[in-house]
C-alpha cells in the first residue's frame, strides 16, 4: 500500500504488540507500523508516545514521527508519564521500603510525580508509612474499600493524566484498579490470561482511557519493574532524588560530601535528629554503594 504523504494525523500510542502499534486519534484507533529510521536511531515507539501518523487506509498507517518525550522508562516501556502509583499494603506482604525507595528515586530522576496508595488498612493500621514518606515528595492515599471516597479521591487526582500502577505481588493493585474503574474488572483478567500477568512474564503496557479524561496502565509488579536495572542514577545525582535531603545539601562541612559517613555532614545530622527517617537514609546508602560500582562508560553502554 502507498502512504498518502499529505494525509497525517496525530495520535497517542496506547499499546504495542508484536511490532504493531495502536494509536488513538481524534478519529479513532489506528493500527500502525513504525518507520525503519527509528530502528537506526535506536528509538522504539512505546505506550504514551505522542506521534504523527501517515495514514494508509482503513485505520492503518505508519508512525512517521515521535514527538518529544518529557520522560520515559525502559522496562516496562512507557513514556510521557505524569504519575507512577505505587500500591503497597500495610501487611501481607509487608512493605519493602528499600525497593519502594529505589523506585521513588528513579521516578524523581525521570521527573515523574509519585503517589503511594496504601491498601489493607482493614487488616493493619501502619502509620509508619505515612511518617516515613510525609516529606519524600510523594502524595499518600490511604485506601479503605468500605469508604469509596478514599479511592475516588485517587481517581480524581489522575484526571486528565497518564498514570501507571505498580506494586508488590499481593498488595492489591488489581483490586484497586477495579474499584477506581470497573472496566478494569474485565481488562485485567483478560491480560492475565493472555500474557501471564501474575507470573511476571509480560513487558506489555497498555493504556486504558478513563471517564475522567486520563489514561491508566497496569504494569508488572516490583519484581519485574526493572527501572532500577535499566534507568541508572549515577552517585553524584542520587542526592537530588531524595526530597528530604534538599534543605541540608549545601550545609555539609566538606564539599563533595557523599552523605554516607562523613563528619560534619548535615544530612547525617538530620538523620540522627530524626528529621530524615533512618530507613530513607539507609536506602540512600544502599543505592549509593550500588551506584559507586557503575563506571561511566558502562552507564553510556546501557543507555
Amino acid at each position: 500500500m502507498q502512504i498518502d504523504k499529505g494525509n497525517f494525523t496525530d495520535g497517542l500510542i496506547i499499546k504495542s504488540i508484536g511490532g504493531l502499534y495502536y494509536a488513538e486519534s481524534s478519529s479513532g484507533i489506528y493500527e500502525c507500523k513504525a518507520r525503519g529510521i527509528f530502528r537506526k536511531m535506536n528509538i522504539a515507539p512505546c505506550a504514551g508516545d505522542r506521534v504523527r501518523i501517515a495514514e494508509i487506509s482503513g485505520r492503518t498507517g505508519v508512525i512517521d514521527e515521535i514527538y518529544r518525550r518529557k520522560n520515559n522508562i525502559i522496562r516496562p516501556p512507557a513514556s510521557n508519564i505524569d504519575y507512577i502509583v505505587f500500591v503497597i499494603s500495610t501487611c501481607e506482604p509487608a512493605p519493602n521500603f528499600l525497593l519502594l525507595d529505589k523506585f521513588i528515586a528513579i521516578a524523581r530522576f525521570k521527573d515523574i510525580d509519585c503517589i503511594i496508595a496504601v491498601t489493607k488498612r482493614d487488616l493493619m493500621i501502619n502509620d509508619e508509612i505515612k511518617s516515613i514518606y510525609k516529606n519524600a515528595g510523594t502524595e499518600i492515599f490511604e485506601i479503605d474499600y468500605d469508604n469509596p471516597e478514599t479511592y475516588q479521591n485517587l481517581y480524581n487526582r489522575l484526571a486528565g493524566k497518564i498514570s501507571i500502577f505498580t506494586g508488590n505481588t499481593g498488595a492489591g493493585k488489581s483490586t484497586l484498579l477495579n474499584r477506581i474503574d470497573s472496566r478494569f474488572q474485565i481488562s485485567t483478567g483478560e491480560i492475565s490470561k493472555k500474557l501471564g500477568r501474575g507470573r511476571h512474564t509480560t513487558r506489555h503496557v497498555e493504556l486504558y482511557k478513563t471517564d475522567n479524561g486520563g489514561y491508566i496502565a497496569d504494569t508488572p509488579g516490583f519484581s519485574t519493574f526493572e527501572t532500577n536495572k535499566y534507568d541508572i542514577i549515577l552517585k553524584d545525582k542520587l542526592e537530588l532524588c531524595f526530597n528530604e535531603f534538599q534543605p541540608f545539601l549545601n550545609k555539609c562541612r566538606f564539599k563533595g560530601c557523599s552523605h554516607t559517613k562523613e563528619k560534619g555532614c548535615a544530612v547525617l545530622e538530620a538523620v540522627n535528629s530524626g528529621i530524615i527517617p533512618k530507613s530513607r537514609h539507609d536506602s540512600y546508602v544502599s543505592m549509593y554503594e550500588e551506584a559507586s560500582l557503575i563506571k561511566e562508560w558502562e552507564f553510556k553502554d546501557r543507555r
